[in-house]
């Protein structure tokens, strides 16, 4: 049985977790065998998301140190594995959703992503989030769309008033 120290260790391990990641998923891992859970872990692994069981009562500890976490206190039953996100907040949500397609298994609970509480109905709506470099991409393909437009409407118009100078002036010889 862990001590008092080793306990708060651990609370405190966690804190920084939370303190470190855009996101926190909830996920009720019972029934699942040792063979998923390593599959899981690896994907979770290639999609840069940290994946580690805890008991419930130390996560409680250290997301009330933090605050902001109430509304999910009461998913904090039964066997849980919390997934961690510091960039990419939708990758658990991908990598849960792909996974629970295969095996049925492990049930999404719920999550908290920069302050905002999203439940076990949601996770749909959370895989199909975009990631930063997408967002980030697209943002930058809205900026330079306008401009390639305003370059391709001068071209444009260039070409057809010296077009018209051109017609104007074969007309007047």
């Amino acid at each position: 049985m862990p001590t008092l120290d080793e306990k708060k260790a651990v609370v405190e391990e966690i804190a920084e977790e939370l303190k470190r990641s855009s996101a926190v998923y909830v996920t009720n891992y019972t029934g699942m065998s040792v063979s998923d859970m390593g599959e899981l872990r690896g994907a979770f692994r290639k999609g840069d998301v940290h994946f580690k069981v805890y008991k419930n009562k130390l996560v409680k500890r250290a997301m009330e140190s933090i605050g902001g976490y109430d509304e999910i206190f009461p998913y904090l039953k039964e066997q849980n594995g919390f997934a961690f996100a510091e960039e990419e907040i939708a990758a658990p949500a991908k990598v849960l959703k792909e996974h629970i397609q295969k095996h049925n298994k492990p049930a999404f609970k719920a999550a908290v992503i920069d302050g905002a509480f999203f439940n076990e109905n949601q996770l749909e709506t959370l895989a199909s989030m975009k990631s930063k470099d997408e967002i980030i991409g697209d943002v930058i393909g809205l900026l330079l769309s306008p401009i390639s437009n305003v370059v391709s409407a001068l071209q444009a118009q260039g070409s057809n008033i010296v077009g018209a100078i051109k017609t104007i002036s074969e007309s007047e010889n």
